[in-house]
């Protein structure tokens, strides 16, 4: 592979960014990928964020949103994902601030109803379990779990 100048990165780097939005360390980590040195990296990525193909407010809200409206993910696991991309806390903190709540509390009800729907409508100790394990691995927290699972007929009673 041809390592590529800086012009040249600078460029592949700015249409990577147009895709989707990206984060200063998904970038770095492309960056590296294509071979780009080390030291050109900053000045890359400082040019994108002037630029505004990054912008981590934007990426946070867009990725909270995502996770919630098409993964059906919680806001523990989608906390513990944006850490791992080093993000600054006060950034991920008000993305997770500004999740519908009702748009969370459907997200797990839906989680939930799927849950008991695959385990063929069995009302027992051991299914609860199951389905209280299963939304936990989503990242839903567990008192709005048991919340959600005193529920009344079909109907969610949040």
């Amino acid at each position: 592979m041809k390592e590529l100048t800086p012009g040249e990165a600078l460029n592949k780097a700015a249409a990577y960014c147009t895709l989707c939005e990206r984060c200063v360390s998904e970038v770095t980590a492309k960056l590296t990928a294509w071979g780009v040195p080390q030291g050109e990296h900053s000045s890359i990525i400082e040019r994108l964020t002037s630029e505004g193909f990054i912008n981590e407010t934007r990426y946070c809200r867009a990725f909270v949103n995502d996770k919630v409206r098409f993964n059906r993910w919680g806001r523990i696991k989608i906390k513990a994902a944006l850490s791992e991309k080093r993000l600054p806390r006060e950034l991920v903190n008000e993305a997770i601030d500004n999740i519908d709540e009702e748009q969370y509390t459907a997200s797990l009800a839906e989680v939930i109803a799927a849950k008991r729907k695959e385990l063929k409508g069995k009302d027992d100790r051991a299914t609860q379990q199951k389905i209280i394990r299963h939304a936990a691995s989503r990242g839903y927290e567990p008192s709005l779990i048991f919340k959600a699972l005193n529920y009344t007929g079909d109907e969610m009673d949040f």
